[in-house]
């Protein structure tokens, strides 16, 4: 008898935290199904990650998700460093609540409640499976190249084996991936490693203490405290050298390390939720990829938490990969795109892990010297005009050049970067955050009429126009974007520049300008032939000359 073909799948996601949720949820939203394998039958009830910054909740718009995660969240105020004894040195307020994102730039939430709202959200998606109480016994990427993969797995409920095969993998299984080791990669240290104890309370007084988030500047005791709900409040304490764990996860011990926080409060009323002992490392993956194998989040990268990007960065991963992945699929264009996935993620992922290691060092290393340095600056550079924003300010790096971030021109915005979201009004005047209006692929944002060579392009692209026009002609001085327009389309114009168009991938990363023509001439010509470039990479088989055809466009005239 003849044994059953195994199964074929077009994309499987080996786990169901964050990162692997938001790659599935992104690949149905492009058109592609997707079978997500987890160990836990549920989200993992225990809290983990607790930040992320308005980039990453517009990560959570394009899967669908943001107004209900609005609904969990609670912004940061901002932060304080503090001495060894608890004397401030400095405080960074945030001035505005809202980023460059459309959102607060610092959301503190739940893990478990934000997994949750993503396996919710699948149900919205027929085309893709969620299959818990999975265990991943191998993964075998062909071995000489070319498709598919085979992923094994066990059935941990019936203990029956199985096999499938696949058009690609994405390993989103944490810092001890099976699928990392399935293609030889390794793990480089960037810094060298600390471990801390993590602990959750909860506590239905609230704690007398500043509400935002404390870092304590001591290398005696290194600490950070912060308020993540409204009964919620989670302390990390870096571990002495030759301490032992066991020393501090005691409840006496527990409640003495957190009493400058808690004074006059019961101790009946302080519930731990978790104590836990992490060790903090600062590694990348030397290998994102083989072939159609590839690594996010956690297998692929680990960061320290000074700056609150562990779980944002493997988001970022997912948000990067899943529309060029897509794109490749269903034959709109080559492979070579999946070559820029690793060459932008792993120097970007790079890049804030060496931000993160800096931040701790500068925050709690050294000795007496470095010490006394930095408690005489930093009540100093607290009082700096600015500071407050630039110490705040959103730290995810552009993207360097590459294939899909073009030449950068004086007065135009930088490629690479990715734009800012303000609320745009829609057909019927009803103000609308601009990702909604983009919609899923690419976008040209644009101020002048189109030339025909650029409308191939768009057509290629399956690229949505938004139309920003300026009614009547700017008064000067008025510093406007002319008479009756909205602030947000005031905003992108001005961000804008001197370019007349700019051309937005589907993660919103600006890929290339045109320049704004004069007398009314119509732009984009040199957009279209700097694509010559990139466009056989992200078009295959299209063709990206000849006449001017329908594109969608959504039009923009400030009232």
């Amino acid at each position: 008898m003849t044994a059953a073909a195994p199964e074929h799948v077009p994309v499987v996601v080996i786990g169901a935290g964050p990162t692997g949720l938001t790659a599935a949820t992104l690949l149905a939203r492009h058109g592609v199904p997707a079978l997500v394998l987890e160990r836990h039958r549920a989200p993992y009830p225990l809290p983990r990650a607790v930040h992320l910054d308005d980039e990453v909740h517009r990560i959570l718009q394009a899967v669908g998700i943001h107004e209900a995660f609005s609904e969990i969240t609670r912004p940061a105020r901002g932060m304080r460093l503090l001495d060894g004894s608890h004397r401030v040195l400095a405080e960074f307020l945030r001035d505005s609540p809202y980023g460059w994102h459309g959102f607060p730039q610092a959301n503190m939430f739940d893990q478990p409640e934000l997994e949750q709202l993503l396996r919710d959200t699948l149900t919205k998606h027929a085309s893709i499976t969620l299959r818990g109480g999975i265990e991943v016994t191998a993964v075998t990427p062909p071995p000489h190249g070319g498709l598919p993969v085979e992923v094994s797995f066990r059935d941990e409920g019936t203990g029956v084996s199985h096999r499938l095969l696949a058009d690609a993998v994405l390993g989103c299984d944490g810092a001890g991936s099976l699928v990392r080791a399935s293609i030889g990669s390794r793990m480089q240290d960037l810094a060298s490693q600390q471990q801390w104890l993590v602990v959750d309370i909860r506590c239905r007084v609230p704690l007398p203490a500043w509400d935002g988030v404390h870092q304590i500047c001591d290398p005696g005791r290194t600490a950070t405290y912060m308020r993540v709900g409204e009964d919620r409040y989670r302390w990390e304490f870096r571990l002495r050298t030759g301490e032992q764990p066991e020393e501090l996860t005691d409840r006496a011990r527990l409640l003495e390390l957190i009493a400058p926080w808690t004074p006059g409060i019961a101790e009946d009323e302080l519930h731990v939720l978790r104590t836990a002992i992490y060790t903090f490392r600062a590694q990348v993956a030397d290998r994102w990829r083989k072939g159609r194998v590839f690594l996010l989040g956690d297998a692929a990268h680990l960061t320290p938490p000074f700056i609150g990007q562990g779980m944002g960065a493997g988001m970022r991963d997912a948000y990067n990969l899943a529309w060029k992945l897509a794109r490749v699929l269903t034959g709109r264009a080559s492979e070579a795109l999946l070559d820029t996935y690793q060459a932008e993620r792993r120097r970007h992922a790079r890049q804030l892990i060496r931000t993160a290691v800096g931040v701790g060092a500068v925050m709690t290393g050294g000795g007496t010297g470095t010490v006394l340095a930095r408690n005489a600056v930093l009540p100093a550079l607290s009082r700096v005009p600015g500071a407050s924003g630039l110490v705040l300010s959103a730290v995810s790096p552009p993207l360097r050049s590459g294939p899909l971030v073009g030449f950068h021109r004086p007065g135009h915005p930088r490629p690479g970067t990715v734009c800012p979201q303000p609320l745009i009004p829609d057909a019927d005047g009803t103000p609308r955050l601009l990702d909604d209006l983009l919609g899923e692929n690419f976008a040209l944002l644009a101020t002048a009429p189109i030339s025909p060579a650029l409308h191939a392009l768009l057509r290629a692209l399956d690229a949505r126009v938004l139309n920003l026009h300026t009614p009547r002609r700017q008064q000067p001085g008025t510093g406007g974007n002319g008479q009756g327009a909205g602030p947000g389309i005031g905003a992108l114009v001005r961000w804008m520049g001197r370019a007349g168009a700019v051309l937005l991938r589907p993660d919103r990363v600006v890929l290339a300008t045109a320049t704004r023509p004069r007398h009314g001439r119509a732009c984009g010509d040199d957009l279209a032939a700097a694509a010559a470039a990139w466009a056989p990479i992200l078009c295959s088989g299209a063709d990206t000359t000849g006449s001017s055809a329908a594109v969608p466009t959504h039009l923009c005239d400030g009232g």
